[in-house]
């Protein structure tokens, strides 16, 4: 029988472009075994090397739209002319396969709509270490022009003005660091009282049951 809670712990790693959400999130998984990532669907048409089902689930717009309808998202929104959206169907299989964490990859307006219906989720900012860096990392990617650093930059500071919303900032100087970081966060999570509270009472429930030795009076009692 296993010692760890039943759920998922749900944990949403948010940043702006640039800021090393992806490598964190990689290396997380790398240190923490039976962590899953949060499949998300879009609109928008596949990169060379993306896979269906891998990097998105990608989906006609009608389709996406039905799913609105049926109130299958935990959380949507468009960005930039496409629509992105968390399925509830990614609870359920995480939950399905034993797995220990959900990570999900939104920004801040997608991890206000997760909490709303994951009130227990825990919520990670990642930070850059300076905005020259930031700028820096936008334009070491080969595949954008000047136009979209730009655009993604102005984006970034609207993105980091919501940092008070999380539960923790974690600023990605160091990425040994940072890294050590996000998995003591988890690792932290897993053990607080609200997450073990099912497993210390089926172990008291257990106790009693096979005849253990009763608790303690307290003082004063007859």
């Amino acid at each position: 029988m296993s010692s760890r809670p039943t759920a998922p712990l749900p944990l949403i790693v948010s940043s702006p472009s640039g800021a090393g959400k992806t490598t964190l999130t990689s290396r997380l998984r790398a240190a923490v075994s039976g962590l899953q990532f949060s499949v998300s669907h879009t609109t928008r048409s596949p990169r060379p090397g993306e896979v269906n089902g891998r990097e998105y689930h990608f989906l006609a717009r009608e389709s996406f739209l039905k799913m609105i309808a049926r109130g299958e998202f935990l959380e949507w929104a468009h960005v930039h002319g496409n629509l992105y959206g968390t399925s509830r169907a990614e609870l359920v299989r995480a939950a399905s396969t034993g797995a220990r964490g959900l990570i999900f990859d939104v920004d801040h307006q997608g991890a206000r709509q997760i909490k709303c219906f994951l009130p227990d989720v825990v919520t990670v900012f990642i930070l850059p270490p300076d905005m020259a860096t930031l700028r820096t990392r936008l334009r070491g990617r080969a595949s954008e022009d000047e136009a979209t650093v730009e655009r993604r930059y102005s984006a970034a500071l609207r993105e980091i003005a919501h940092y008070g919303m999380f539960d923790y900032v974690l600023v990605n100087d160091d990425l040994a660091i940072a890294t050590e970081q996000l998995v003591a966060i988890f690792r932290a999570e897993e053990c607080r009282r609200q997450r073990a509270a099912v497993l210390a009472e089926r172990l008291l429930t257990e106790g009693r049951g096979f005849g253990g030795a009763r608790p303690p009076q307290e003082d004063g009692a007859g």
